[in-house]
């Protein structure tokens, strides 16, 4: 498993990065405009994690903007924590027999989110390619939110 980034959901992008790039000195290491999708999403990194941020695209914290506005309450302007893995369908299995609920189920070989207790966002990914699709993440609903 291997840390990627923390996911912050932001009202104003340039009043975010004059924060955490101008006062906190952070780095912008790659930006991702999604027209279809209604959003930005900057990477950034701290000064002495940069090089390796874009070589490895961690760690980092990613800001996400949403185009349209919302006001943020019950949590929601903090994303997720993003970790990679070997095996999402071995690590979802693993959590699944501890008792933790998969809100978002691996279906697309690829991604997956659990909570944390404390309701925290987990999103996991697949190191490497996708794995084919395999049951029972397949066909498996979301539960709740994630």
């Amino acid at each position: 498993m291997r840390y990627l980034h923390t996911m912050v959901r932001v009202k104003d992008l340039d009043q975010s990065l004059d924060f955490y790039c101008g006062k906190l000195g952070l780095v912008e290491v790659h930006r991702m405009e999604n027209e279809k999708g209604r959003f930005t999403l900057v990477f950034l990194a701290a000064p002495e994690d940069a090089e390796a941020a874009k070589e490895k695209k961690a760690p980092l914290v990613e800001l996400t903007y949403n185009w349209d506005t919302e006001d943020y309450d019950g949590g929601r302007n903090f994303g997720h924590l993003a970790y990679l893995v070997d095996d999402i369908y071995a690590t979802c299995q693993k959590l699944k027999d501890g008792g933790v609920v998969i809100n978002r189920p691996p279906r697309d070989g690829h991604m997956a989110f659990v909570r944390s207790p404390d309701n925290i966002s987990i999103e996991l990914l697949q190191k490497g390619e996708s794995l084919a699709p395999a049951e029972p993440w397949a066909s498996m609903e979301n539960t709740g939110s994630w």
